[in-house]
């Protein structure tokens, strides 16, 4: 997959920490279809702004992987039809971390259901909404008062995330009938 974004504290205009990467961490996130082409988005309600589901790839866990149960958990729907997107890469030097995300897109598969979220993402008040792309992208782009320092990657992350899917869409003039090609 190609890097398609890079994002770091500079980009905020966070110039003031060092820029020392102490550990990697690598995850998965996907933009999920429905049947109506509409697409899951999390509310971080405690934050007031929106992310893709996905999170981090445990220890002997393949991208793929990760991605099912990420999307199962925070989602609540198990996922096919996935398609790779690329990757954004984070340097977020005040948590140390260089975090690579592999992205993709996917399609729903059966119901949709409830997620089984962490604690943390509890605090965070993580509520799924589903919604059209377009309108995603919108709200994403609206999203620019974040104060919270993680929440501005994971804005730009998933905004970028979010314009890739809708260029793989056009591109491949899928906008109408969207499934992805291949299943992983």
């Amino acid at each position: 997959m190609d890097i398609f974004k890079t994002i770091k504290d500079s980009d905020f205009g966070i110039n003031n920490l060092p820029a020392v990467a102490k550990r990697e961490r690598q995850a998965s996130r996907a933009v999920v279809f429905d049947n109506e082409q509409n697409i899951v988005l999390l509310h971080v309600t405690k934050k007031n702004f929106h992310k893709l589901p996905g999170g981090g790839i445990e220890p002997g866990e393949s991208i793929v992987d990760a991605l099912r149960r990420e999307t199962k958990e925070e989602a609540g729907c198990e996922i096919n039809n996935i398609k790779e997107l690329g990757i954004v890469e984070e340097f977020r030097n005040k948590f140390g971390l260089h975090q690579i995300s592999y992205c993709f897109i996917a399609d729903l598969a059966g119901e949709k259901g409830q997620p089984k979220l962490e604690p943390d993402e509890i605090t965070d008040g993580f509520t799924p909404v589903w919604m059209k792309l377009e309108e995603a992208i919108k709200i994403l782009a609206s999203e620019t008062d974040i104060k919270d320092y993680e929440g501005k990657f994971i804005h730009v992350r998933d905004l970028t995330l979010l314009e890739e899917a809708k260029k793989f869409i056009d591109k491949n003039n899928l906008i109408k009938n969207y499934k992805a090609s291949s299943n992983p």
